[in-house]
């Protein structure tokens, strides 16, 4: 841009309400289903109308909590159930590949919890299977749903940062260690990589694109998986981005944008609903607010509208988060644990 930004874009997403509505159906009633509901219900025009859980009696309990009409005690019933438009597979990332196979070949469209599956090979196949069956598949990115990605994207298109140089993410939790838990089980897929470093890693590539190089660094926990690490990619425009995610302590969980005309910071935590304060020079920031009151997870809401819009319009795949951009994280993820020596 040729003069200095003055006023932020105002934010563009689906609308919640009054356009298109699908019949949802879900698999694995477990914690990350129950916000995704929750949300869905309470501030979009989506409705879930069928549960499927390996055990009947939680796909029951689920049910009635959320007034959803159909409990399945096999994953099999509910891909088969003529009433359900689209599946939210929302099971440890070990189970994606297999209830994403069973549910497009069934032609249901999937939404598909993220990590969208273990590798980029898995991510690849998953890919080609709904290719092969004409069907909607997508990472369940939400951040990249929500209004303040919105405004980033068009500050960035609209070089209102100047030439970007330097991008910042952290994750970071505290996981009680249970060796056998999703988060510390190779098995499951465990390491914290897979399942809060992809936040960061896809922050990187919205800003950047994919990598020219990537080193990482980091320290494995005794099962074997990574358990914190900070990754520097590095690109041809000589921009580097630094991400960072721990399972062993409680991060800020910030983001920034630096450019060579504006630096973006994120007020809260960059992938949940928050704010943002962008600084032009020595002038007071400009700062934009999320005001709908969104905690976290009620943010969950913006992808299951934008899904169903972009299936009503015929798309199979969102031209926001498409599955090459899935591919092109899980590439980062991969040779992260590699160089970590992550099991």
């Amino acid at each position: 841009m040729s003069s200095p930004l003055t006023t932020l874009p105002d934010p563009k997403f689906t609308p919640l309400h009054g356009g298109a509505a699908l019949r949802w159906g879900v698999l694995a009633p477990g914690g990350i289903a129950n916000s995704w509901v929750k949300t869905a219900h309470a501030n979009t025009d989506q409705r879930v109308h069928a549960v499927a859980s390996r055990s009947l009696e939680r796909a029951q309990e689920f049910a009635a909590k959320h007034g959803i009409e159909r409990a399945y005690g096999s994953y099999e019933e509910l891909v088969a159930d003529d009433g359900i438009d689209v599946v939210y597979i929302a099971a440890p990332h070990s189970e994606h590949l297999t209830l994403a196979t069973l549910a497009i070949s069934a032609g249901k469209h999937v939404l598909i919890e993220k990590p969208i599956a273990l590798n980029a090979a898995e991510a690849r196949q998953i890919k080609a299977l709904a290719a092969a069956a004409g069907v909607f598949a997508m990472e369940a990115m939400w951040s990249r749903f929500l209004p303040q990605t919105s405004i980033v994207e068009q500050l960035m298109t609209d070089g209102a940062l100047g030439d970007l140089k330097q991008v910042t993410a952290s994750f970071g939790a505290l996981f009680p260690y249970q060796p056998e838990s999703r988060w510390f089980n190779p098995e499951l897929g465990g390491g914290a990589l897979l399942d809060i470093g992809v936040y960061p890693a896809w922050f990187a590539h919205f800003v950047l694109g994919a990598p020219d190089t990537v080193t990482a660094r980091g320290s494995l926990a005794d099962t074997g998986v990574d358990a914190q690490s900070v990754v520097v990619l590095e690109y041809a425009s000589n921009a580097q981005a630094v991400v960072s995610m721990t399972m062993w302590a409680e991060t800020s969980k910030a983001a920034s944008i630096s450019g060579t005309a504006a630096r973006l910071e994120y007020s809260g935590e960059f992938f949940a609903p928050s704010g943002l304060r962008v600084f032009v020079g020595d002038a007071a920031p400009l700062v934009w607010n999320d005001e709908t009151g969104f905690k976290w997870g009620d943010g969950l809401c913006y992808e299951a509208a934008a899904v169903a819009q972009h299936i009503a319009d015929g798309l199979t795949e969102s031209p926001l988060h498409t599955l090459d951009d899935t591919i092109a994280v899980l590439e980062v993820l991969d040779e992260a644990r590699a160089q970590l020596g992550s099991r």
